[in-house]
């Protein structure tokens, strides 16, 4: 559900967020992760910022959709991990209805992998959750004020891409991965079913089974166990290359 304060809403007035802000208009900010502490801790970090007012919360995308629509945010920090759905459908799917709303990427995720690929979905900026929160702010601001926001590491590996054409090869097998294959996996990572991962997605399980066979190629995995230690460990930042070999393992395909 979206976060609430006695409403269906969490809304936040000015006197809230602190006097206005004569340098700066006040921007309003919508908040879209499934962790309700990290939502708060994102609230205090601008709650002291005079330019800057968290209007609503939401924790789904389909909840995110509906507070794009009822409370008209300048601006909205979403994370790829959501319930009912993830950050990369949310993106593509409000820059393609709200093609003007700018969109901060907060993630825990691996910024080599999502980065990039968020930018391409519609995002104006990918920061990880492990950043300061001056540089956050920094992001924030740089997203409202029109820019794109990558750290310098993503930037300057953007740039070699570019210089290297179709020649760059990169040393992450995750990268070989198409997006729906990167949702898959990481679905397969959160402990979703094929037929839970086929419904978040809209997919039938046919083609959602087809994906993992494709993955578990791509990664050079010859078993459905290796495969869902391999999401399991990369999703939570553990090596995902100590996966058992294929030899020790018994599991459906």
């Amino acid at each position: 559900m979206i976060m609430a304060a006695g409403s269906a809403w969490s809304r936040s007035s000015a006197s809230e967020s602190g006097a206005h802000s004569s340098k700066r208009p006040v921007r309003r900010v919508l908040i879209v992760d499934d962790h309700p502490i990290v939502r708060q801790g994102l609230r205090r970090i601008m709650e002291n910022e005079d330019d800057l007012l968290v209007c609503g919360e939401a924790e789904s995308v389909r909840e995110a959709r509906t507070a794009i629509k009822e409370l008209n945010p300048d601006v909205m920090i979403v994370d790829i991990s959501l319930k009912q759905g993830d950050g990369i459908e949310l993106v593509r799917d409000v820059r393609a209805h709200h093609p003007q709303l700018p969109i901060l990427v907060l993630s825990m995720h691996d910024e080599t992998i999502y980065a990039e690929r968020m930018l391409s979905a519609g995002a104006n900026g990918y920061i990880m959750k492990l950043a300061a929160s001056e540089q956050f702010l920094i992001a924030l601001r740089r997203v409202l004020d029109g820019g794109i926001y990558v750290s310098e590491a993503v930037g300057n590996n953007m740039i070699q891409k570019f210089a290297a054409g179709g020649a760059y090869i990169s040393a992450n097998p995750v990268d070989r991965l198409s997006n729906r294959e990167l949702q898959v996996l990481h679905m397969i990572g959160k402990g979703m079913s094929t037929r839970e991962t086929a419904a978040s997605l809209n997919l039938s399980i046919k083609t959602v089974e087809s994906h993992r066979q494709r993955i578990k190629r791509k990664l050079n995995l010859h078993t459905g166990t290796q495969l869902v230690q391999y999401a399991v460990n990369w999703f939570t930042g553990r090596d995902a290359g100590n996966s058992m070999p294929a030899s020790e393992q018994t599991s459906e395909p």
